[in-house]
This record gives C-alpha cells, structure tokens and sequence, in this order.
C-alpha cells in the first residue's frame, strides 16, 4: 500500500515537473514568436493610425499557429532538460534503486505528451483553421476598406491591380507631400494624377484622398491627344480600388479538414497540395508521442549511470535535427506527389515506435520469457 501510493507521489511529481516546464517554455517561445513576427504590423500603429486594439487582435491570430508548430517540439526539449536535471540531481539514481522501471520512469511524460497530442489536435483540425481565416479576413480588410493603411512614405503602393498609389512624404499633422496616383479602373480613361499634398479623409464606405493643387493627365485613345486638367482640389475615393468583382483568395491554411481532403476549391495542379496539407494536420499530433519517446529513450534507455552520460542526449539531438529535415522533405515531396503520402505518416510514427521498443522491448520481453517459463 505504501509502495503505491509513493509511486503516485512520483508519478504527480514528475507530471507536474515536465507539465509546467512544457508551458513555461511554450509561452516564452510563443511570445518570443510573436512579438518578431508582429513587428510587421507596427507600422499600420505608429504612422497609420491602427488603434492597438485593432493590432492586438490582429496578431492574436497568428498565436494558434505558432502554439501547434513549437509543441511537439518543446514537448522533446522539456522532456529531455526534465530528466536531464533528474539525473543530475541523483533523483533518478534514486527512483530506480527504489525498483522504478523504466515504463514507471517514463509514464507520467507519456502522459503529458498524450495531453499534448489531443490539445494539437484541437489546433490542427480546428483551432488553427479557425484563427487563419478570421486573420485573413481581417488583413483583407485591412488592405481593401481601410486602404489608407497601407500607403508608405516613398513607396509606390499597389491598392489594387488597376490602382497604385505614391506618396513622397507625411507630415505629423497627416499632410500628405506629393502625391501621385495612376488610375486605371476606367480603361477608356488611364488617368495620371499629380498633387502637391493632399490629405486623408473618412469616407461612408471607407477612406478617401483628398488632392489640392495638382492636375489630371489623360490620353485621348481616339486622338492620342494628351488632356491635362489642373485643380485646386479633387478627391478619390480609394475604396473603389477594391470594387472590380474579385473575391479574397482561399488560402489552405483556413479551410476545415473535411474540405482540404474532399471538397477543396483548387485548380487540379494544386490539388495534390491541399491534400498533403489535409494529410500533414492529421500526422502532426502524432509527432508529439514520437518526439516525447525519443526524449525518454535519450534520458531513460540504454546502460543505466548514476552520473549520467553525454553521449546518448547529442546522438538524439541530432536524431531530432535530422527528424525536423525529413519531416520538411517528405511534406514537400508528398505535396508534389500525393502517393508519397505514406512518407507523412511513417515520419510521425516510425520514430516513436522504434524508441519506444529500445526503451520497453527489452523489459516486454523479459516478461514474456517469465511467463512462458511460469
């Protein structure tokens, strides 16, 4: 009875260790994360006038997406620090004087890499779907109704393929410094449009410029005559650029599972594609219960060491290092070749199984061989 319940205490004890490990080093990541990949958006805050609320939202987005990709990861790196640090403070020396197994050793790790797997699974089939497609709404948004984001100091800026949009420089007041716009939503009109400075206005259905000082150039395509009309002031409004029938595009990143591998709206050259995108979601989870066995045969396989070893911990390094390249390799070769598909699955499969028999065969085999000799 006592026996028991210690190996409860130890099984709570090395959960917790590697469980708030595995989400201290998650959210430190994710934020690291993050933030580089939300300094992009800084600009649309500080000289675009984005509210932060909006670019909290925005970037938020991204979050999902980066949690699914690190877990599997991170859950091999805590695994191995955690033991690691075991073996370093004696504990397990201890554990397996005390008659621990290696299965007992590695139980409370598998069970939080199980967590793990059903949480990715939660962000692969649905989370990271549903997040992508709200960020690519809203970044199209972004781009099409609240165009006057986008515009750059010095940049010619494409709004749309029939409108381009130059400004020379800004002023703190919003003044904006020579201005040049090609317009081309009318085809019997090509316009070319110069300003001195102009100013950024509130629109009912979105942003308009307003141009003071300039003249509007257009070529006559009967004559070929050139029609120069100077004003004082004219406006344009920038959310027609957007107004010429086409759609936001579909990335697969936002579709649900059921259509990347059924009912995908993709050109049949893409099509083998999307599928290995259906495919990869299903498999990646799995990498987890792969990555965590090859964690707990690096710290609990082989010859057992009160002080440890070196050797064995940079061999799997590098066995993960070259795990994360096929795993790249076979994803792009199965989106070129969709009966290359079987590639995915062996590469979230095949590792965990292998060190999981390296860790436990052994023992299973000794227990086989007691069994049959009883």
């Amino acid at each position: 009875m006592r026996s028991g319940k210690t190996f409860t205490r130890l099984d709570i004890y090395i959960f917790r260790q590697v469980l708030v490990a595995l989400v201290v080093a998650t959210s430190g990541l994710t934020a690291l994360i993050w933030l580089t990949q939300s300094l992009r958006f800084v600009d649309l805050v500080v000289n675009r006038g984005l509210s932060f609320a909006v670019f909290i939202h925005l970037t938020s987005l991204l979050i999902p997406s980066f949690v699914a990709v690190i877990l599997p990861i991170m859950t091999y790196v805590v695994i191995q620090f955690v033991y690691q640090r075991m073996s370093a403070d004696r504990e397990l020396t201890v554990m397996r004087a005390s008659g621990l197994s290696p299965w007992a050793l590695a139980r409370p790790a598998l069970a939080v890499a199980v967590l793990v797997t059903l949480i990715g699974y939660g962000l692969s089939i649905w989370g990271v779907p549903s997040a992508m497609a709200d960020f690519k709404e809203f970044q199209w948004q972004i781009r099409n109704r609240l165009a006057a984001f986008l515009l750059q100091d010095g940049v010619f800026t494409p709004l749309s393929d029939k409108l381009t949009v130059y400004v020379r420089s800004r002023d703190q007041n919003g003044t904006l410094r020579g201005i040049f716009v090609d317009d081309a939503r009318d085809p019997s009109a090509h316009a070319t449009i110069l300003a001195e400075r102009g100013r950024l206005l509130d629109g009912l259905n979105g942003p308009r410029v307003l141009l003071l000082d300039g003249s509007r150039q257009v070529v006559d395509h009967q004559s070929g005559r050139l029609d120069i009309l100077t004003f004082r002031e004219n406006q344009i409004d920038l959310t027609e650029a957007v107004k010429d029938g086409t759609a936001r595009p579909i990335d697969m990143s936002e579709l649900p599972l059921r259509q990347l591998l059924y009912d995908a709206p993709y050109f049949e050259r893409d099509r083998p594609k999307w599928i290995a995108e259906g495919h990869k979601r299903l498999t990646a989870p799995l990498a987890t219960l792969s990555y965590a066995m090859v964690g707990l045969f690096s710290a609990l396989g082989g010859t057992f060491r009160r002080h440890g070893g070196i050797l064995r911990p940079l061999v799997t390094v590098g066995a993960m290092v070259a795990l994360l390249a096929l795993g790249l390799a076979f994803g792009t070769l199965a989106a070129r070749d969709n009966n290359l598909l079987i590639l995915i699955w062996l590469h979230a499969t095949v590792p965990g199984v292998v060190a999981g028999w390296l860790l436990l065969g052994p023992r299973l085999e000794f227990f086989h061989t007691q069994r049959a000799e009883v």
